[in-house]
């Protein structure tokens, strides 16, 4: 029979080249020696065996056929895919394992879906991946090829995020159940997870599976933790620290000109910074924080410092008296502040001594001048000279007598008395004013008894 058939060839061929139509005794050689109908898929180029085979060459027909199939050609030449992953399937001629002109109906695949190695292409079966059915991801009448290849190309419908994490799922998930996710590196984003915030769950900032647009300032999140009401700004990190709220770690003496030393750093925040801490700028000055305490109502001044230190205002009081007009000399020293400065008013103290120490002795004979006779050593010391302070020399008898036994009666103000014996001995002249009153022209002062006229 195959002789017949070449004969009829032949005659055919003979028959074309005698009537001058080349063209069409080529076509209809063609057809007499198809080995069959191609598939449906090649049922358009049936007739044009050309796009297929060349004549005398088998060799050439793979390069035919990756003329037409360009993504194969493609993954071949890129070593990706089922055909280029493989070396001894790119090897191959197509026809090793596609053979057509079986009818039109004819599976040219030929797949072994039992035995076909998915690992060869650009998706490896693995985990829940290896139990799921072909039809699952390669539907009906879909190349192969088309299948998805993403995990969000495939599950973009289950995706509980909504593709607000985009279609990378392997970064949080692993392939052998969805629950079972790896740790995700927050470290990759703007906000990298350090301190307390490692022990959050996601859901602690992501709430409702939101993850894009998120604020990444400590009062986005804690704004309504905020015990500051909002006054110190949104700057939390310049005083606290990721690891412990409660842990501050502001410098107060870098970062500002007032350095918290003694009680001052005992002292809350909101203690001194009642108002906006970016709008209200508080002075530095004792006053301008202690004004309404200040027991002195303003009449030391404002520099507090010269007499009290921030470890307590009554500690160290270290006021110098001397830049007073009442320098504290003597036992004045010792006394407490309070002694003299009965309020805290301090220029109210007086400075007069029978101000402050009230004469029971003298009884106001001598004047208020204490200071002639007394020094602030002593009050027993004296220091009055009655020979170069008066015009009358105390001598003999007149030296041993008590200060009253002359100054009998209660002055103020400066002290007058004669200076004559008469002016205090008249009550005992034992003469009645015989004599006169000159008695020292025949008295001393060393004794009244002892006589010695002197005319």
């Amino acid at each position: 029979m195959l002789a017949n058939v070449r004969f009829v060839a032949r005659f055919a061929l003979f028959a074309a080249v005698l009537t001058g139509a080349t063209a069409r005794a080529q076509t209809l050689f063609e057809t007499l020696v198809l080995p069959g109908p191609v598939i449906s898929g090649h049922a358009k180029i049936e007739s044009q065996c050309g796009q297929c085979h060349e004549p005398g060459s088998r060799k050439s027909q793979p390069k035919l056929c990756l003329a037409c199939h360009k993504d194969v050609g493609a993954d071949i030449a890129d070593k990706r895919g089922y055909h280029g992953r493989d070396p001894t399937i790119s090897a191959q001629d197509c026809k090793h394992c596609h053979t057509d002109h079986k009818g039109a109906s004819f599976d040219i695949v030929q797949l072994d879906r039992e035995t076909f190695n998915h690992a060869r292409t650009n998706f490896a079966l693995t985990g829940a991946h290896a139990s799921v059915t072909c039809n699952a991801c390669h539907p009906a009448n879909t190349k192969f090829r088309k299948a998805p290849g993403t995990c969000g190309e495939c599950h973009k419908a289950g995706d509980p995020h909504k593709g607000r994490l985009g279609s990378s799922c392997e970064s949080c998930h692993e392939d052998t159940s969805w629950h079972k996710t790896k740790p995700f590196d927050h470290g990759r984003t703007k906000f990298p997870l350090v301190g307390a915030h490692r022990d959050v769950a996601c859901s602690g900032c992501h709430a409702g599976e939101k993850y894009a647009g998120l604020g990444l300032t400590c009062v986005a999140c804690h704004k309504p933790q905020d015990k500051h009401g909002g006054r110190y700004g949104d700057k939390c990190e310049t005083c606290h620290s990721a690891r412990k709220w409660s842990e501050i770690s502001f410098d107060h003496g870098k970062a500002t000109k007032f350095a918290l030393h003694g009680r001052h750093g005992q002292v809350a925040c909101d203690a001194c910074h009642t108002g906006d801490l970016y709008r209200v700028k508080l002075k530095t000055t004792c006053v301008s924080c202690h004004g309404k305490a200040d027991p002195h109502k303003g009449q030391l001044g404002t520099a507090c410092e010269r007499c009290h230190v921030d470890t307590g205002w009554r500690q160290k009081v270290s006021f110098d008296h001397d830049v007073t007009r009442f320098p504290l000399v003597g036992l004045h020293k010792g006394v407490a502040c309070e002694e003299c400065h009965k309020s805290q008013r301090f220029k109210e103290a007086p400075m007069a001594c029978a101000k402050c120490h009230a004469d029971t002795h003298h009884e106001g004979r001598l004047g208020p001048a204490c200071e002639q006779c007394h020094n602030p050593n002593g009050w027993t010391r004296w220091r009055f000279d009655h020979s170069k302070q008066t015009h009358f020399p105390l001598t003999g008898a007149h030296n041993g007598l008590d200060c009253h036994a002359c100054h009998r009666a209660k002055v103020t103000g400066r002290i007058v008395l004669g200076s004559t014996c008469f002016g205090c001995h008249a009550a005992d002249d034992a003469h009645s004013g015989s004599f006169g009153t000159v008695c020292e022209q025949c008295h001393d002062t060393t004794s009244f008894k002892k006589r010695g006229f002197n005319p």
